[in-house]
């Protein structure tokens, strides 16, 4: 099955709801990126939840979550938009701390519990939104469910996962946001939290080949899937874009560059594609940046 994402709403409109299956997109993340398995599912895990903020947007929006735990694996940087366009990397794709207590990935060990998740919402105003909590668990969907709860008021059950193969490849991943909206009752609360104690983790769910309608209507009454949205790989890096980093760093700088190296390799954090520049695009870029000036 194909990553997607859907939004949904139950309980007459007292749940709002998205789940996500981005399997591919995070095996997209892992081959690119090189990450061991735990820094897999902490990027995939944060993907995840990026995709489903994503959703939450309309237009030409865009989000970014970056996740400092102050753990080994260093930030964790995640930016989507609303049409299901995610790209995101780690500081140190090569953490692999040993298996926790419960012989599971230890991903709170790997991002580190001293520290904020930060959500930045370009809404095409002249400034940025701005919201962060404290990590409360360095799991991540812990850590969701207390940005929703704290940063925007909003009670949220949030279930992130990724399962990955005995040859690092990503088998499964996904998860699921659920709000509560006013007008719920304490009854049907408690009917929400005793289908949660009882279904499997989201993995083990699309795994076995769980449709994301399923798995919403598995905990929740009278689910509407109000759309569904295809969820891919996109990095908006180009050639051009590098070259105006490269006329960023200064005429003085490539002039050194170009004396002592004679070339010049940039490599953008999302994607990890490298951008070569020979002495003549550098020069080229030099004379460029001589004639604006003039």
């Amino acid at each position: 099955m194909k990553d997607e994402l859907i939004r949904a709403t139950a309980g007459d409109g007292k749940f709002r709801a998205f789940a996500v299956r981005t399997t591919e997109l995070t095996e997209e993340l892992r081959r690119r990126h090189h990450t061991t398995p735990t820094a897999t599912a902490a990027l995939g895990r944060t993907a995840a939840a990026g995709v489903m903020m994503g959703a939450m947007m309309k237009g030409d929006e865009r989000l970014t979550v970056q996740v400092k735990g102050g753990g080994p694996i260093g930030q964790i940087v995640v930016d989507t938009n609303a049409r299901g366009e995610v790209r995101g990397y780690v500081d140190n794709p090569a953490v692999d701390p040993p298996l926790n207590a419960k012989g599971k990935l230890d991903v709170s060990g790997a991002v580190g519990t001293d520290g904020f998740i930060y959500i930045i919402r370009d809404l095409g105003l002249k400034e940025p939104y701005l919201g962060s909590t404290p990590i409360v668990s360095g799991e991540l969907a812990e850590d969701f469910t207390y940005y929703f709860a704290k940063s925007e008021q909003i009670p949220s059950v949030v279930a992130l996962g990724v399962l990955v193969d005995r040859d690092y490849t990503v088998k499964a991943a996904g998860g699921f946001i659920v709000q509560l909206l006013p007008g719920v009752s304490e009854e049907e609360i408690t009917r929400l939290e005793e289908k949660l104690g009882r279904i499997n983790s989201v993995t083990s769910l699309l795994n076995s080949g769980a449709t994301l309608d399923g798995i919403l209507a598995s905990i929740l009454e009278d689910v509407q899937v109000l759309d569904r949205m295809d969820v891919s790989f996109h990095c908006q890096c180009s050639r051009e874009r590098m070259e105006r980093g490269l006329i960023s760093l200064g005429r003085e700088e490539l002039q050194t560059i170009l004396e002592e190296d004679g070339k010049m390799d940039l490599v953008c954090h999302f994607c990890n594609e490298s951008y070569h520049f020979t002495d003549k695009e550098i020069e080229d870029v030099i004379t460029k940046m001589g004639r604006d000036k003039g």
